[in-house]
């Protein structure tokens, strides 16, 4: 798999480092072996090129170790769900997920989601996660928060009518911020839903098990309009 993490040209990073730990050597074969077998395609692309038959495209911004990413494609066959993650450590455990289920409905990508999000067709995607994402709590960070009113556009430009955009944090300021945000942009909907309950479709993740955050977790739910 080859690792180039890109970001959109002077935009700012939205996440920290992309490697800490050493590669574990059945991971670090996985990367070479089977990567290569999930990775996008370069340049500007349709998902329905990747699997011709898929009902619904998803999109996991950040997807951490994979195991939401991974857990959903396991569940249901017919999506195809395209992950985002800039951590090289996320990303060869999310290959390694692939490899254990025998996956063939996941694409991985090791970089900035808004870089994919940019070559992407518009009203390609069905949902998009962004679970725990960096909360960059200090004030003077916040600009570096991938939930930000131009990418939010962006991705109300991919999403179909109808399509779900779905948000999780464990930290209270964050939840608030998003909550805030999104319908701002005025392309979004709140689902009315109780937002301490995590959704009857959600995948616990090893990070939201980690309890980092300030509060305990929060799941926002939005409709593109």
């Amino acid at each position: 798999m080859t690792i180039t993490p890109q970001q959109p040209h002077g935009a700012l990073r939205s996440y920290g480092r992309i490697k800490a730990r050493p590669i574990k050597a059945r991971q670090a074969e996985l990367l070479e072996t089977v990567g290569p077998t999930v990775e996008i395609p370069e340049g500007p692309f349709d998902p329905r090129a990747l699997k011709a038959d898929a009902r619904e495209v998803w999109l996991e911004i950040g997807f951490g170790g994979g195991e939401h990413m991974a857990g959903q494609a396991d569940r249901d066959p017919d999506l195809l769900i395209i992950g985002v993650e800039p951590f090289l450590n996320g990303v060869a455990s999310a290959v390694r997920h692939v490899d254990d289920l025998k996956l063939t409905n996941v694409r991985i990508h090791q970089g900035d989601a808004r870089e994919v999000a940019a070559r992407l067709p518009g009203g390609c995607l069905d949902r998009v996660f962004i679970l725990f994402p960096d909360p960059w709590p200090k004030s003077r960070h916040h600009k570096r928060r991938i939930v930000q009113p131009a990418f939010l556009v962006e991705l109300a430009r991919l999403l179909k009518p109808g399509g779900g955009l779905r948000f999780a944090t464990d930290w209270a300021e964050y939840a608030d911020w998003t909550r805030q945000r999104v319908p701002a942009t005025g392309l979004f909907a709140p689902v009315d839903a109780d937002t301490s309950v995590p959704p009857p479709d959600h995948l616990t993740t090893r990070y939201e098990e980690k309890k980092l955050g300030d509060c305990a977790p929060v799941f926002l739910d939005f409709l593109r309009l």
